[in-house]
């Protein structure tokens, strides 16, 4: 595809829209604008031509404004509520300093369309200006009421930095990740991150590139309020009924809600088991040396536990850690008088036990030195003392709604 091809042939630069759906309501919420270019009855995407770093910034500006009207032009047939995602990259949005596409815009507000309405994509993809003129841009913008999306950033290690400096209305995350068997866990532990940081700034999560029903499942389940991708329903040149996934959206989701429950039942059951067993034991053994207990913990605990330890309230370790290894228990000693407060969670947990007087089965986590996906549970010995004890993978997989 030449770029001059399109350039010559504007006429057949039109807009694709792609729904974008929400949880609480089951219904569509938005459309995201993408560039498409008929060709002798085939539909192209413009993607590669916006993309091309050889094709000047004067001529991608003259298409994509063009798309921009287009697409806002059918856009003031859509309901009120619903919302238009526009996609621009740095170079793209700094072109006349921001100024032709925010005048464009406020000829549409003229007609009638709400520029709160209007949620601009911002990837910074290959950008080597001034990061501080896009921000001050964009703070500009927001005084109009545009929401400001991020899609992607090109530098890994300041994705963090630059969501708290942009503090973004809305964090958009690819699932393509999630057909990787080798970065699952990776993309998992980022995603919890970036669950909290949203949180945090009061941003909303949008996952796209939903193709697969189990995607749709992840998405819900880390957070996600709004949900796009070919699973759901393709780009396509026309908008589809607002209410048209409605059924299906609360059938899926009353299936996920199900399986969610049937898991906290089982987390729920795990624990009340461990506070009776542990408990049980502990008063049996009140006035056993450390290792006297674990002893006798480790003839009821021996298949499930691979760790255990005792803290007093203020996370320093007073025993040494029991550790089943591959060649039995053996009695690590280098951990006494070791401080673990500064665990997330710790100290909330500790008066949580002192105050219930019950044990807690921690969420999921990776074990620091082994690697692998375990939860712990916590136990109130007394005013002071705190067993610990780390229940194996193995045990966990076994159980498996206990993953």
């Amino acid at each position: 595809m030449d770029a001059l091809d399109i350039l010559t042939d504007l006429e057949n630069v039109i807009p694709f829209f792609q729904p974008i759906f929400s949880a609480d309501e089951q219904r569509v919420i938005a459309y995201e604008v993408l560039g498409r270019y008929c060709s002798e009855g085939n539909i192209i995407s413009l993607g590669p031509f916006f993309q091309d770093d050889q094709i000047p910034d004067e001529y991608k500006f003259e298409v994509d404004l063009l798309l921009v009207k287009k697409a806002l032009e059918k856009a003031l047939e859509l309901e009120d509520d619903v919302s238009i995602f526009l996609n621009r990259n740095a170079d793209l949005l700094m072109y006349g300093h921001g100024e032709p596409f925010l005048q464009e815009l406020l000829e549409f507000e003229k007609k009638g369309l709400q520029l709160k309405r209007i949620v601009l994509e911002i990837s910074e993809r290959n950008y080597k200006g001034d990061i501080g003129q896009i921000d001050h841009l964009l703070q500009y913008y927001r005084t109009y009421g545009i929401g400001i999306a991020i899609a992607r950033i090109d530098s890994q290690s300041n994705y963090f930095e630059r969501i708290g400096q942009l503090e973004p209305d809305i964090l958009k995350i690819n699932l393509q990740a999630l057909k990787s068997t080798g970065t699952g866990t990776n993309f998992n532990d980022v995603l919890f991150t970036l669950s909290l940081l949203a949180r945090k700034i009061g941003a909303t999560l949008l996952f796209e590139n939903i193709e697969m029903s189990y995607q749709l499942q992840f998405a819900w389940k880390n957070g996600g309020r709004y949900y796009q991708g070919y699973y759901l329903h393709p780009p396509s040149p026309e908008f589809i009924p607002i209410d048209l996934l409605k059924h299906r959206l609360k059938e899926k989701f009353h299936d996920f809600i199900s399986y969610e429950k049937r898991k906290l039942e089982a987390v729920y059951t795990t624990a009340e088991f461990f506070q009776v067993t542990i408990q049980e034991i502990v008063m049996r053994n009140r006035k056993a040396s450390y290792e006297e207990l674990f002893q006798a913990l480790i003839k009821e605990m021996d298949q499930i536990v691979f760790r255990m330890y005792v803290c007093d309230e203020d996370g320093f370790q007073k025993s040494s850690n029991i550790f089943k290894g591959q060649n039995g228990w053996s009695t690590q000693t280098e951990y006494m008088h070791k401080n673990w407060s500064w665990r997330p969670y710790f100290l909330e947990n500790i008066i949580k036990m002192r105050n219930e007087k019950r044990g807690i089965l921690s969420d999921l986590y990776s074990d620091i030195e082994t690697g692998e996906s375990i939860r712990t549970f916590s136990f109130p010995m007394n005013g002071n003392e705190y067993l610990f004890m780390d229940i194996s993978y193995q045990y966990l997989f076994e159980h498996d709604q206990l993953l």
